[in-house]
């Protein structure tokens, strides 16, 4: 499966901690994440990660294009929750993406746990039926 992963600055670390946690189950699948995510998470598992450009730069739209075409299972989305924090666009579309191509999402340690122990037990291999792969993720 295709697994792609944003946290936001306040949530890199407590990503990181769950990619630790994580690692065994992580390692069995394709990774993509923003630039400065992948860095953090690699440095700390040493999983192979696809690093995409950092979120300012265009990484999340990078991820929302993938969405689009069909090129990603999961998307686990740390996002920041205080509440001064700011409305974002690129994460609203992705949600709305994720929603529209029936991609589970996660946006909090909670509901990625419960999507990773899932995935491990082969219950999202619906993926592979509902949503055929990508031209580029037969090549892989």
């Amino acid at each position: 499966m295709e697994i792609a992963i944003i946290a936001h600055d306040m949530k890199k670390e407590l990503m990181t901690q769950f990619c630790i946690a994580y690692c065994g189950i992580l390692s069995k699948h394709n990774l993509c994440a923003t630039s400065i995510t992948a860095r953090y998470i690699s440095d700390a598992t040493g999983l192979k990660i696809e690093k995409m450009l950092t979120g300012e730069q265009g990484g999340e739209q990078q991820i929302a294009s993938r969405i689009a075409y069909n090129e990603i299972d999961i998307l686990l989305c740390f996002r920041d929750t205080r509440p001064q924090a700011q409305f974002n666009t690129e994460e609203y579309e992705l949600l709305r993406l994720c929603d529209m191509y029936n991609v589970p999402v996660a946006t909090n340690i909670a509901t990625a746990e419960a999507l990773i122990c899932a995935l491990d037990r082969g219950d999202l291999d619906w993926r592979e039926i509902v949503n055929p792969r990508s031209a580029i993720n037969r090549k892989k």
